[in-house]
């Protein structure tokens, strides 16, 4: 089968590009999949037929026309989109984002994967792989935090391993907070485990492209 998965951002594809070969295995054997990033979460627009800009690369605000271009695209068997919750409900973020897809004709068969708070929450998942890359995390942070809780997550990250922490990379603003997010992904990714990982929303994705691949067969 072929996926095309959606992301919110660079970083995010980064991630994504290490752990879906080992969830679904070598590219092209036999499933093959492209991850697109855009800059951005935005919000789902009220008006499901708006067009969007398309020069800003927003993804919820480009999702009703993606599917719609999507479903009316042959040899698309899926569309997976991962998102961060951020501060919102997870159960309501999803409803909204169904209704949003049961709302594109043609529609393509979608799985939309949500993580908790921020897709962070992985690397804080697989301990062994997070202290395999970073040696020097502080263990009284990482010991803080409650895994997949809504706690400012990428923040609690980077005081458990970042050089002054957090507050260092907010005051050196942009473009900081997207490198060092790359750097994370680069770094931690290669040494996830899927199987391993104790992140409930890691592992709905993990398990939802295996669904996936067992019902194209």
């Amino acid at each position: 089968m072929h996926i095309e998965i959606l992301v919110e951002d660079s970083s995010g594809q980064t991630l994504l590009e290490t752990l879906v070969p080992k969830i679904l295995g070598t590219q092209g054997d036999p499933h093959t999949w492209r991850i697109h990033f855009y800059k951005g979460i935005g919000r789902i627009p009220k008006n499901l037929n708006a067009g969007g800009d398309p020069a800003k690369r927003i993804l919820l605000d480009q999702l009703p026309k993606l599917l719609r271009g999507y479903g009316r695209t042959p040899g698309i068997d899926a569309v997976v989109v991962v998102l961060d919750s951020d501060r919102r409900d997870c159960v309501d973020f999803l409803a909204e984002l169904k209704a949003l897809a049961a709302g594109c004709n043609p529609a393509p068969n979608t799985l939309f994967r949500i993580a908790v708070e921020e897709m962070e929450a992985w690397y804080f998942g697989d301990r062994q792989a997070l202290l395999k890359a970073y040696p020097r995390a502080k263990a009284d942070v990482l010991n803080r935090y409650q895994q997949d809780s809504v706690c400012e997550t990428w923040e609690r990250l980077a005081d458990a391993i970042y050089p002054g922490g957090s507050a260092a990379i907010k005051k050196a603003g942009w473009p900081l907070p997207g490198q060092v997010k790359h750097e994370w992904a680069e770094k931690i990714g290669p040494l996830l485990e899927p199987d391993q990982n104790i992140s409930p929303s890691f592992g709905k994705l993990r398990d939802g492209l295996r669904r996936l691949a067992l019902e194209a067969g």
